[in-house]
């Protein structure tokens, strides 16, 4: 499968999408560069939750791989996006090319660093590591499957994915999130979300037997993506998600005007929910200055 990104990540195609190497060769030929911006975790958060799932073409049983083609410093933070990715087993290989950042590069590629950390001075020189990179892929392939391999289900559904997530008490900075269990309970849960505008994401781990979560510090008045993903041993299930939007700051109400005198008024008004400090401002009216 094969994803570009700037500040929004998009998946050309999934890995079922083609069978041959010439149609993948073909797929590259007609691939249109994306340029803008380099927000790294938010690509890698993207390649986990849509092109590493069963419905995408990833089988269960295979090892997973992740390759970054990247010509600059992250945006965002990359670096705990990545070591998500490995935290889950999945191998991370870096490959920089002209103003990409190296140190960046050996944070988010997994080790050993010597094999999986490449950096170039322009495009073209790319097709020197192409050998090279071959090779090691294949070698690391073949090394993890010669692992003891776990316990795991060769397909999803209701056996590793969680149901019915449902968000309620929705205020202007909050929200709590609860969901039905899979079937088979996960190690762990990570809770991401986002303004669906744009916006760094932020997640939560949760210890499996947990199945709700209250998010605050949110921004007011914003629509916000929410994705529940079941954590396993050597796979992550098919998440969950939903979308809502926080509700709008609550105004005060009710203003009063009293005590007026040649140099002073007394004001009141009935409280805004939540707020902590009011700022008032006054000015005399052009027209009626006199008064």
């Amino acid at each position: 499968g094969l994803s570009q990104y700037s500040s929004d990540p998009r998946t050309e195609w999934d890995l079922s999408a083609y069978s041959t190497r010439d149609q993948v060769l073909e797929a590259m030929r007609n691939l249109r560069y994306k340029g803008g911006n380099t927000f790294t975790g938010l690509a890698l958060t993207h390649v986990l939750e849509q092109n590493l799932k069963p419905d995408a073409g990833a089988r269960l049983e295979a090892e997973k791989l992740v390759i970054l083609l990247t010509d600059g410093k992250s945006q965002d933070d990359a670096n705990l996006a990545a070591q998500t990715l490995k935290n889950l087993g999945i191998e991370i290989f870096a490959i920089g090319v002209k103003n990409a950042d190296e140190v960046e590069l050996k944070q988010v590629a997994s080790e050993p660093l010597e094999l999986t950390v490449y950096n170039v001075l322009d495009f073209p020189l790319l097709s020197s590591l192409v050998g090279k990179l071959t090779r090691v892929l294949c070698t690391r392939i073949k090394e993890k499957s010669n692992k003891e391999s776990a316990d795991i289900p060769v397909n999803t559904g209701p056996q590793l994915s969680p149901t019915d997530l449902k968000i309620s008490a929705v205020t202007s900075k909050s929200m709590h999130l609860t969901w039905s269990p899979p079937l088979r309970p996960p190690k762990k849960y990570r809770i991401v979300y986002y303004p669906s505008k744009g916006g760094i994401p932020k997640e939560v781990i949760l210890d499996g037997a947990v199945s709700s979560l209250h998010l605050s510090n949110l921004t007011s008045h914003t629509e916000y993506l929410v994705s529940v993903f079941p954590i396993y041993d050597t796979v992550v299930g098919d998440g969950l998600r939903g979308v809502t939007s926080t509700l709008p700051l609550s105004s005060p109400r009710s203003l009063r005007v009293s005590e007026l005198s040649h140099n002073s008024i007394r004001l009141s008004w009935k409280a805004a929910q939540g707020a902590t400090q009011y700022l008032v401002l006054c000015s005399a009216a052009p027209d009626r200055a006199e008064d």
